[in-house]
Parts: structure tokens; C-alpha cells; sequence
């Protein structure tokens, strides 16, 4: 079959919230510009087609309070004083040790929070509207805004911004590995509908993380590869090719490899994100009967993930949260139950037990331990870490320790869900992808879930946000590089 060629200026590789930016601020710069995307035209825009997309942002026009110094003091490990010295350098002068290494650029993250205002804008400016919208944290530690309609409506108000500044874009088309001739990277050979295909251009990717992909999964997470699964359907399309394309030619990595954004979703449900974040009222219980974690140890915004982690590390990956009538009367309780799929109840303590297949004598315990040790009720205030913790029990609860007595009770199994992989790629504050020489490569960039930037925890609603910062810096950039190449 004949190779066929595609000439641009650039070629965007992904269709979600980075991949669109990057294709109308090129496109703007007077760019001729491809979008490769795998999926069907249906299915277009990954996880950015079915995320609330919430922003961490106090209003349009500025970031939350804190925004930089939360995601540059995520735990990076112990890195080399020697290396980490060179952040207080002038670019110029720091070292390529340095501008390789694994840790954040501090300068990428004042980047971010500088940019991230002038990106909303620029999207409200094509169409995508911006307004504080219900979450579903019953108690938060941030403030966070959302597009009026969530993802999907990045995804169609963008699509069509693209499509109107003349952007082309190839459905059902899969990016295998990056072209590169004496200037550097200079296109995407693919698969396409009608066989093998070379895009010429420079590139960026947004292709996401690779939670679709099993094999990198057990890869890099060994045996929590088993029990997890993409948080929504869009996520099985990111399989990882982007960070595999860049590390063939060199690429360097940010992000810790070894965690993935995890939240607590019902395992019997196949909708997008069915998350279940009403355990600080209740109590988690393992395949055991026994409790294992501190289930409120904060707010929930804030403690979701460690929490589901702590649920992975179980037998099978998994846990029940169970809640009596008063957890269930918590108002607005329902906001933190995504699930479309009803809990199991029954009567008793012991019934719901046997209804879910755990140990009866050993749930009855756990749940009359925990009982004993909560305190006087007259304190429970559920709108905020309240400070009613156990006494004497461990694991302990930290706040919101009602007893678990008044029946029916119920009961939502709950499992870890990937939102995305930590992992990814390094770039610079430009977003142009650096190879383990601390230098860029010419003629690539990258956004999105694809780029490391969270290491211990991930925070909070800045996910989307990043997409679109860097994707709307690395398309400007990429057209400006291929107008002076030309």
C-alpha cells in the first residue's frame, strides 16, 4: 500500500481539551493545521468529553488561593541539593542535570498560574462560558469554576472554533512514532482509514496519559494494574503512544510513574465517573469485615485519593462504605453519589453482611468497635471538618464519627478508577518537550495529561486547566517555529 503525505505546519496529535487549544492557537498564528485523533468523530475529545472539568480558580480572572505553592510543594522524593540548586539560577545558567531532572520547574508552574486566567479568556472568547456550578464535595478546601456544560462542551465549542479557522481533522487515525530529518522532529507517521500515512509539520502532543493501555499499566504499576480501570469511557483510548514516541528519540520525564490519579468510583457502574465520595459519614470496610483507613481526615476534596488508594491496597482492590439512616439524612448527601446503580440495604448490621459477601461476625464487630468509640454526637457539623474523632480505635476517624446504629443500613462497593496517569513528559515553560539532555527538541511540543507534573497527590481541578494553558502555549509556539522554518 502506498504511503501517502500529508503536508501542515502542524500536526496536533489528540482531540481533547490540549490537542483542541493547541489547533486554534496555531491556527490563529496562521498555521495549517491537522488534529489526529483515533476515535470516531462520536467519541472525539478522550477525557475531556466526560470530566465535569472543574478549574482552580476563585474567578476567571485569577487562580485560587495557593495554586503554586500546592503543586510545588507535592512530595518529589529526596532529589539531589546539587541539582535542585540550579532552580534559583537564571535559565541560562542552569545546568542540563538540572533541566532533565524528574522534579517540577518552578518556572512551569508560575507559567501555569500567570496563563491560566489569559486561557479562560481566550476560550471565553470563542464561545465556552465559565460559572460556578455545583461539585460534588460535600466539603472543600478550594474554590473551583467549571465550562457551563462541563467537557463536553470544550470539546464541541472548541471543535467548531477549530473547524472554523480551517483545521483539519483525521478521525480513526493513530499516531505510531515521530518523523525527524537534520532540523529535528518533523512530523507523525500514522495509521489512517486508508492505510499508512506521514504528517509533515511540527508537532504536538496531547494524547493523554496511558491508562488504556493494560500492558504500560502493569508496566509501571505492577499489580494495582489489575484492580483499577480508566475513570470514564474516553480514557481507554489513551494508550500511551505519545510518551512512547518521545521516549524512543529521548525525550526526558516528569511525574512519578508509579501513582496514577486515583478517585473512588462503584465498581457495577459503567458510566462516566461514578464516583462515590460519601464515606467520611460512614465507615470503609474491607473484603475482611475489618476497617483499614482513616475515612475523614479531612475534607473530602482534599482526601478522596489517599483514600482510594488505601482502598486499592486491599484484598481484590476493593471496599464497602457503610452508612446508617443519620449518614444517609447528611444533607445534600447525594451530591457525592455518582453511582447510577442503587445500594445494597438491608435491616441489619449483619444482614447487609451476608448480602455482600463478607464475613457477618467480623463486619458485626468492626462496626460495634467503631460504634463504642465515637463520641458525643452534639458536635457533628457535616458542612466542615467538624473534630469528632474516636476515642482509643485504629484505625482512628478524625471527624464526622456518628455511630453506625439506626437501620436499614447501606452499603456502595467502591474501587479505585484512573483518572490519568502522573507520568509523562518533561517540558519547558514554552511547552517544548525536553530530551535527558535538558534541552529541547526541536520541533516538538507537548500538553496535557501526556506531561508529568504531580508526583505524592494530585491536585485538585487543575488538570483541565493545564490542558488548556499549554495546549493554547505549545500551538502558538509550534506555529511560530514552523513560520520561521519556512
Amino acid at each position: 500500500m502506498t504511503q501517502q503525505i500529508h503536508s501542515y505546519d502542524v500536526v496536533v496529535v489528540g482531540g481533547g481539551v490540549a490537542g483542541l487549544s493547541a489547533a486554534v492557537a496555531a491556527s490563529e498564528k496562521g498555521a495549517r493545521v491537522a488534529i489526529l485523533e483515533r476515535s470516531t468523530e462520536a467519541e472525539t475529545g478522550g477525557n475531556t468529553r466526560h470530566t465535569e472539568a472543574f478549574l482552580r480558580m476563585q474567578s476567571v480572572d485569577e487562580v485560587a488561593d495557593g495554586f503554586a505553592d500546592v503543586l510545588v510543594d507535592d512530595f518529589m522524593g529526596h532529589p539531589d541539593p546539587s541539582l535542585v540548586h540550579d532552580a534559583a539560577l537564571p535559565p541560562h545558567r542552569r545546568g542540563p542535570l538540572y533541566r532533565a531532572t524528574h522534579t517540577i520547574d518552578p518556572d512551569y508552574v508560575s507559567t501555569l498560574a500567570e496563563e491560566a486566567p489569559r486561557a479562560l479568556a481566550w476560550m471565553s472568547g470563542h464561545g465556552v462560558r465559565f460559572d460556578f456550578v455545583p461539585t460534588p464535595f460535600l466539603t472543600q478546601s478550594t474554590t473551583r469554576m467549571a465550562p457551563v456544560g462541563g467537557g463536553l462542551a470544550i470539546i464541541e465549542t472548541m471543535g467548531k472554533a477549530a473547524r472554523g479557522l480551517g483545521v483539519e481533522f483525521h478521525f480513526e487515525t493513530t499516531a505510531r512514532r515521530l518523523t525527524f530529518g537534520d532540523q529535528g522532529i518533523d512530523g507523525v507517521f500514522a495509521h489512517t482509514p486508508n492505510g499508512p500515512a506521514v504528517f509533515q509539520g511540527a508537532v504536538v502532543l496531547a494524547s493523554g496519559g496511558y491508562q488504556g493501555n493494560f500492558e504500560l499499566m502493569a508496566r509501571y504499576h505492577g499489580e494495582r494494574a489489575l484492580t483499577c480501570r480508566p475513570v470514564a469511557r474516553g480514557g481507554n483510548f489513551n494508550k500511551g503512544e505519545g510518551l512512547e514516541m518521545a521516549l524512543a528519540l529521548g525525550a526526558a520525564t516528569a511525574g512519578n510513574f508509579a501513582l496514577f490519579h486515583a478517585e473512588p468510583v462503584d465498581p457495577r457502574s459503567g458510566e462516566a465517573e461514578a464516583a462515590i465520595f460519601c464515606f467520611p459519614y460512614g465507615v470503609l470496610v474491607n473484603a475482611e469485615g475489618r476497617r483499614f483507613v482513616d475515612e475523614a481526615r479531612g475534607t473530602v476534596d482534599a482526601w478522596y485519593e489517599r483514600t482510594t488508594r488505601a482502598i486499592q491496597d486491599q484484598t481484590d482492590g476493593i471496599a464497602w462504605v457503610v452508612l446508617d439512616q443519620r449518614g444517609l439524612a447528611v444533607p445534600n448527601l447525594t451530591a457525592g453519589i455518582r453511582t447510577d446503580i442503587a445500594p445494597v440495604t438491608a435491616a441489619t448490621v449483619g444482614e447487609l453482611a451476608a448480602k455482600l459477601g463478607l464475613p457477618v461476625a467480623v463486619v458485626e464487630e468492626t462496626i460495634a468497635a467503631y460504634n463504642a468509640a465515637c463520641p458525643d454526637p452534639s458536635g457533628f457539623d457535616h458542612a466542615r471538618t467538624d473534630g469528632l474523632a474516636t476515642d482509643g480505635l485504629v484505625p482512628p476517624k478524625s471527624n464526622w464519627s456518628l455511630p453506625i446504629a439506626e437501620g436499614p443500613f447501606a452499603a456502595y462497593p467502591i474501587m479505585a478508577a484512573n483518572v490519568f496517569t502522573f507520568g509523562g513528559l518533561k517540558t519547558t515553560p514554552d511547552a517544548e518537550v525536553v530530551d535527558r539532555d535538558g534541552d529541547p527538541m526541536t520541533g516538538l511540543y507537548a500538553a496535557g495529561e501526556l506531561t508529568g507534573l504531580y508526583y505524592s497527590n494530585y491536585t485538585g481541578s487543575t488538570s483541565v486547566l493545564r490542558g488548556a494553558t499549554f495546549g493554547r502555549i505549545a500551538g502558538a509556539n509550534a506555529a511560530a517555529a514552523a513560520a520561521k522554518e519556512a
